[in-house]
Parts: C-alpha cells; sequence; structure tokens
C-alpha cells in the first residue's frame, strides 16, 4: 500500500471533524438547512487553515440527498458518486490555469446541467493568480451563472483581486488555529496511529505550525520519523534549532552586558554549521519565553517546555530586567528583516549582539533605562545586604571635621578627602565691576560743572576695578545697593525736580547706576530718549522689545523708586511707532490756543 502523508490521510470529510473555524462552518450549515444556498463563495485565509477542505466539503453536502447535521452523509448515491470522482464538482488550480483561455472554456462548459446531483460546484484554488483578462473571462460568468452552478474561490491574498469579483462573492475569512488546539489534534493522530510522544514535543510542533494544520502535520511526519519515541530533543534537532542549553547561555550574556562572552557563545554555536537566520529565530523564540516567564504567574503551563528547560528559562527571567528584554527582541527583530537584503549575514548578527551585550556603548534611550536599572537593582541589593550609603557617607564627614589632635584616628578616605572651601559670598556685582563711561551719556546728561551748587551731586572717589577676588571682596560692600527698607542714595525734593527731559533722564541712569542691581536694565535704559508731556516724563525706544520688557513689574517697580528719588512722580515708556509725528502737538496748541486739550 502506497504511503499516504498526514494531512492527506486525515483530512477532514465533515464538518463536524474541522479544527476550529466554526463562525464558517456555521453559515454553511445553516445555509444548507434553509436551502439558500450562494451562487459564489470566497473563502480567504492563511495557509493551511481549511480552505480547499471546507470547499470540498460544502461541494457533496450541497448534492446530498439527506445531509446529517449540515456534512454529507456519504452514503447516497450522490454522495457515493462524487467520492468516486464526479463532473460534478471541478477544480482549478488557478496558479498553473491562470490564462484567458481556461477562463473561456470554463465560461462554455458550465452552461451542461450536473450529471448526478443538484449543483455543479467549480472549486478555483489561489484564484489571485489569474490574468486580468482571466478575470474579465470569469466576471460575466460570476455576474449571471447557471442555476445549477456554485463557485468557490479560494485565496491567501484577496487584496489582489479586483473589486468587481470582490463584490460579488460572499466572503468568509478563515483564521490561524490556536496552538491549544492543534496540540489536542497532533495527539488524536499520534494516538491513532500508535506513535508514543512526550507532551513538551507535541507543544513544540505545534509552535511550530504557527497556526496552519497542515504544516503542523508535515512538520510532525519528520519528527515521527526521526526516533521511535517523539521527544523534544529529537523534535529539536528535527527543526534544526539551536542547542538549547548553548541559547540560554548565549541570552545570559546579552541580558547581563558580557559582550565578550556572547561573541564567544554566537561563535561557537555558528561553529557548529547552525545558520545565521535560524540563530536569530531561536534568540527571539526563547526571549519571547523568558518575557513570558518574567510576567505571567502561569507560565509553566503557557510555555509547556520540560521542567528542567522551564527552571533555566525561569532564571533567566528572575536575572533580568524586563526592559533589557524588550530591547534585545527588538534588536534582533529588526536584524531578522535586515538579514533579507544582507550579503554578510555574520556581520549584521555580531554587530547586533555587541549593541545588546554593551548598552553603555549605546546612544539609544533604551540602552539608556536598561544602565539605570540596573543600577537601581545594585542599590537594592546594598540595602537588603545592610549597608547605608547615606549613614556611612555622613561618618565619614563627620570624622573628616574633628579636631586636629585626633587626626590619628581619622579613617584614611577622610584625610585623603580634598579640603572643603567655605562658600563665596552673594555679592551685587560680578567679581569684576562693570565700568561705564559718562562720555557715553555726554549727549543727554547736563555735565554737572553747570548746574547750581544746590543740584551739584558729591563727587565720589573712583574706585578701583576688582582685579582679584580679594580686591573685589573688600570693595564690594561699599558697592552694594540699599535694601528695599533703606532709604534710596539720591532723594531729592519733588518741587526741585528737573525741567529739562534730558537732565532729568541724566540724573535718572546716574541714580539707577548707584542703586539699581541689575545690569540689565541699566543697559536696556542707556538707547532711551527722554520728552516731558506735561508733568509726565515720556520715555521712547526704537524697540518693542525693550519697550515690553521696561513695563515687568520688576523692572517698574525699579525706575518708580528712582525715579521718586529725583523728584519725578510720573513716567511712561513708549515705542516710537506710539509717538505723534514730530511738530505735532506743538502744532495743535498753536492751532487751538482757546480750547481746552488733554494729551495722552
Amino acid at each position: 500500500m502506497a504511503h499516504v502523508s498526514l494531512y492527506r490521510r486525515f483530512r477532514p470529510d465533515s464538518f463536524d471533524k474541522m479544527v476550529r473555524q466554526e463562525h464558517v462552518v456555521r453559515v454553511l450549515k445553516n445555509q444548507i438547512a434553509a436551502g439558500s444556498i450562494g451562487h459564489a463563495y470566497l473563502f480567504t485565509g492563511p495557509r493551511g487553515t481549511g480552505k480547499t477542505t471546507v470547499a470540498r466539503i460544502f461541494a457533496r453536502a450541497v448534492n446530498c440527498e439527506h445531509p446529517v447535521d449540515g456534512s454529507p452523509c456519504g452514503n447516497c448515491p450522490s454522495c457515493v458518486a462524487l467520492a468516486n470522482g464526479s463532473l460534478d464538482i471541478t477544480e482549478i488550480d488557478a496558479a498553473s490555469n491562470n490564462g484567458v483561455g481556461e477562463m473561456r472554456d470554463l465560461r462554455e462548459k458550465v452552461q451542461y446541467p450536473p450529471v448526478s446531483g443538484k449543483y455543479k460546484v467549480y472549486i478555483i484554488d489561489e484564484v489571485h493568480m489569474l490574468t486580468d483578462s482571466a478575470f474579465n473571462a470569469l466576471l460575466k460568468t460570476l455576474e449571471e451563472p447557471p442555476a445549477h452552478a456554485i463557485f468557490i474561490l479560494a485565496t491567501t491574498e484577496p487584496q489582489k483581486l479586483p473589486a468587481t469579483i470582490l463584490s460579488r462573492c460572499m466572503r468568509l475569512d478563515f483564521k490561524l488555529i490556536p496552538e491549544e488546539d492543534l496540540e489536542k489534534h497532533l495527539m488524536r493522530v499520534l494516538d491513532e496511529i500508535g506513535k508514543p510522544y512526550e507532551r513538551e514535543a507535541v507543544a513544540a510542533i505545534a509552535r511550530a505550525g504557527a497556526g496552519s494544520d497542515r504544516d503542523m502535520l508535515s512538520i510532525a511526519e519528520m519528527c515521527i520519523a526521526y526516533s521511535e519515541k517523539l521527544t523534544y530533543e529529537g523534535v529539536t534537532a528535527v527543526l534544526g534549532a539551536a542547542d538549547f542549553h548553548e541559547t540560554c547561555a548565549l541570552v545570559s550574556c546579552l541580558l547581563h552586558a558580557d559582550g565578550s562572552g556572547a561573541l564567544e557563545k554566537t561563535e561557537s554555536i555558528l561553529s557548529e554549521g547552525k545558520a545565521v537566520g535560524v540563530l536569530v529565530r531561536n534568540l527571539l523564540d526563547l526571549l519571547n519565553q523568558v518575557l513570558v516567564a518574567k510576567t505571567c504567574v502561569s507560565a509553566e503551563r503557557l510555555l509547556s517546555l520540560p521542567k528542567e528547560l522551564f527552571s533555566q528559562v525561569k532564571d533567566l527571567a528572575d536575572g533580568a530586567e524586563s526592559k533589557a528584554i524588550l530591547r534585545a527582541t527588538e534588536i534582533l527583530a529588526k536584524t531578522e528583516s535586515e538579514l533579507r537584503y544582507t550579503t554578510s549575514p555574520r556581520i549584521v548578527l555580531e554587530t547586533a549582539i555587541l549593541r545588546i551585550s554593551c548598552p553603555a556603548d549605546d546612544y539609544d534611550i533604551e540602552a539608556l533605562l536598561v544602565r539605570m536599572n540596573a543600577l537601581e537593582r545594585e542599590l537594592n541589593e546594598l540595602k537588603t545586604s545592610g549597608i547605608r550609603v547615606e549613614e556611612k557617607r555622613a561618618e565619614e564627614v563627620s570624622t573628616a571635621h574633628k579636631a586636629p589632635e585626633g587626626a590619628r584616628d581619622i579613617p584614611e578616605a577622610a584625610q585623603n578627602a580634598p579640603e572643603e572651601r567655605a562658600p563665596e559670598p552673594d555679592y551685587p556685582f560680578p567679581e569684576e565691576e562693570p565700568i561705564f563711561d559718562e562720555a557715553y551719556f555726554s549727549d543727554m546728561i547736563i555735565p554737572s560743572e553747570t548746574l547750581p551748587k544746590a543740584e551739584q551731586p558729591k563727587k565720589e572717589p573712583v574706585k578701583p576695578s576688582a582685579k582679584t577676588p580679594e580686591a573685589f571682596k573688600a570693595s564690594a560692600p561699599a558697592a552694594a545697593a540699599p535694601s528695599a527698607s533703606e532709604p534710596a542714595s539720591v532723594v531729592a525734593n519733588p518741587a526741585a525736580a528737573p525741567k529739562d527731559a534730558q537732565k532729568a533722564f541724566g540724573q535718572f541712569m546716574r541714580t539707577l547706576r548707584k542703586t539699581s542691581r541689575s545690569g540689565v536694565l541699566f543697559t536696556m535704559c542707556s538707547d532711551l530718549e527722554a520728552e516731558f508731556e506735561g508733568e509726565t516724563l515720556v520715555l521712547i525706544s526704537d524697540s518693542e522689545t525693550i519697550v515690553r520688557s521696561l513695563k515687568r513689574e520688576e523692572h517698574v517697580k525699579i525706575m518708580t523708586e528712582v525715579f521718586s528719588g529725583i523728584g519725578i512722580t510720573s513716567f511712561e515708556v513708549r515705542g516710537r511707532a506710539q509717538m505723534p509725528k514730530s511738530g505735532g502737538i506743538e502744532e495743535l496748541k498753536n492751532n487751538f490756543k482757546d480750547y481746552p486739550i488733554e494729551f495722552k
């Protein structure tokens, strides 16, 4: 008897034997029971999920004379005829019959009535492989098919089908099969063929199937032929994966920043003939298992690993930070995609290994978080071991400040500690006092020699600039500005306030220089122009930025105190754009002498 592969031997022949896809099966069963059969169906989904199998079962069920719960009975004349091969069910592989000629031939044959059943069913597999001309030839038939014709289109890439085809079909999406259901199906198959197995080996095969029942059975057939009993080690060997213990050692080096050890382990695994892509996939699988073991309480049940192997995974999870595991996973996932386009896969892998194992040399934010987590873990270990860093440091500092007579008792660390200097006093001026040249303001300041004696300011001796810190410390107290509670250094009677704007502004600048701590305020006021509007001294600037800054509360407060000291009680800061044109006010005064005009 010729050998039949497992996936063909155990292909379901009724809806009840299908592995999952309950949503698809229920729709088809209800349509059969109600007799409302559609003329065109589109089965989409990943490979190996049962699209063609369901199409065959449905094709026999719609022709069955006595369907059992929507499935073909297998005993009626129609079922017997279809089981032996009949022209009423036609399967077309669109990958090899994708031309317009095949679709024209199909359009002609579809007109003939069925031979033994009620319907002629056409199953077109991989329908996305048809050419544009073939789709156009099929379109008219799908739009107005004969009453006895049913079309079932199966594809893994529905996005490649024209919208005109999609709109004329009932679409049913097949899903990937969960690992738990794949394990149950595989155990039923192994029990039926009498093959002994380990539960961990079954779980490994189900994971390798990646949601596809056909792929899982194909892998299982290879593993069954490997040894008399299906073991986890045998499955690992058949799949070509790296040794689990060596992979665990490599992951441990990666997560604990051992770059040298990681490279050595990588070279050792690759020297055994393992492909770079296979090693990357093995590392990703193991990192995923480590992350599951770290975050899930029921990790042992979810991973289904032998106890010895799970204990290694658990040890890796307990000794690593989640950030480090995630960072390593992200780097290796990116490396896996880069391997498709590189001619030097080994170099790409080793670069990724070094990036993971040397976070201190990586400027990525994730690397910084990994280093911070490592430092926090070390501090926690110190605290749990009874070492209090703060208390130890405080004891050393207090011992270092004891009297010299006990110097022989001072710890060596405290004796060698650098001498602590007293903090520098907070002076109101910088170390080197800025020197302002009064000649700079000669165009706006009335020379003091021309003033009346009552208004001449007292000449103060010029202070030498502080070239050294000691000279500055000696001169700084004399130059300090008075506090808010002390009177201003220049106090004048408001009645004796200067009436000339330039003279008033000159006194303001001299007083501001002596009393204000703000060098920025003095600099901003240096370029102002002054005019009197009635009793208000208007300060004018070409820069709107300076105007906005001078109107800030802290600057207005200082200027108000200085102006009050020289007898000016009202002042205003304006921009050049806010001033009337030259001669405008005087012209108004002269033209309207008899009318009271208020200038604002």
